[in-house]
């Protein structure tokens, strides 16, 4: 494992509470969450294995850390998924360079070439951040902000330089996502110093429309809310999407250095994440 296989209380707000966890059964339990959203109300196509286990797993799994919300009280929906604490309902899925470089690489890099990103900051500490989920009944303002205080937290306690990842579109037509798609290219692509491709053989292009007939606003009403965050932080965005065919989801490549994270964030987490603490 990443961590020691210990929970670590991260923060707080209202009924619910994030932390990062090493418990098997914890681990599990996220695996389940991931499934029951990514399967069964989204529209990713199931292994017979993870169909029968009614889990969503990889390889990855073992090595990451895994960074939880768990609401306390009476549980709310049909069929809880319970935790130490109460009912979990979020998880994201946190990789460290110096952990993937033992175990073979990071996720992202099955569907973008992240060597020359790497090679030309061989100085900074890169964090891939992945499989974010969350219960839809808790997708709202107060969830995502208690996630990303988990990450911040995270990312001062490594020294982290900059996060990288993943973001999906649903549907894996990139012509019914030419709007969001063209906008990431002409107004959110990331600087050549932070650039990274799609891999040749998986590269879709993203510059569908010309960037005069993108119109902005529009553009970001149909980005996910998971991507509208990465850019109010102040993401860039790689070069090509990738359409995965499992997920059902077009990808996209986030790209957030640390010193670009908009200041107010910054002061509204705490400089030393402590605006939740626990």
């Amino acid at each position: 494992m990443a961590m020691a296989k210990t929970n670590r209380r991260a923060g707080t707000k209202g009924d619910l509470l994030v932390r990062l966890t090493g418990v098997q059964a914890e681990i599990e339990a996220a695996q389940r969450l991931r499934y029951r959203v990514f399967y069964e109300e989204l529209a990713a196509t199931a292994d017979s294995l993870s169909a029968a286990r009614r889990i969503d797993a990889d390889r990855f799994d073992a090595f990451c850390d895994h960074l939880i919300v768990v609401r306390s009280g009476v549980p709310e929906g049909p069929h809880p998924i319970m935790v130490e604490g109460g009912e979990l309902v979020g998880t994201y899925r946190l990789l460290r360079q110096d952990v993937a470089a033992r175990h073979g690489g990071f996720y992202t890099e099955q569907e973008y070439d992240l060597a020359p990103l790497l090679a030309r900051h061989r100085q900074h500490r890169f964090l891939e951040l992945g499989r974010s989920c969350v219960l839809k009944p808790y997708r709202n303002k107060r969830t995502v902000e208690l996630l990303w205080h988990g990450i911040w937290a995270y990312v001062l306690h490594h020294r982290i330089d900059v996060m990288i990842g993943c973001a999906s579109l649903e549907g894996t037509d990139p012509q019914k996502l030419a709007l969001p798609l063209s906008f990431l290219h002409h107004y959110a692509g990331a600087p050549a110093e932070w650039q990274a491709r799609a891999l040749p053989h998986r590269y879709a292009a993203m510059d569908l429309l010309p960037k005069e007939a993108v119109d902005p606003k529009a553009a970001l009403h149909e980005l996910p809310p998971l991507i509208k965050g990465y850019l109010r932080l102040g993401a860039t965005f790689g070069a090509g999407a990738v359409i995965d065919r499992q997920f059902g989801t077009t990808d996209v490549l986030v790209i957030l250095p640390v010193s670009a994270i908009n200041p107010r964030y910054i002061d509204h987490f705490g400089p030393t994440a402590n605006r939740h603490a626990a």
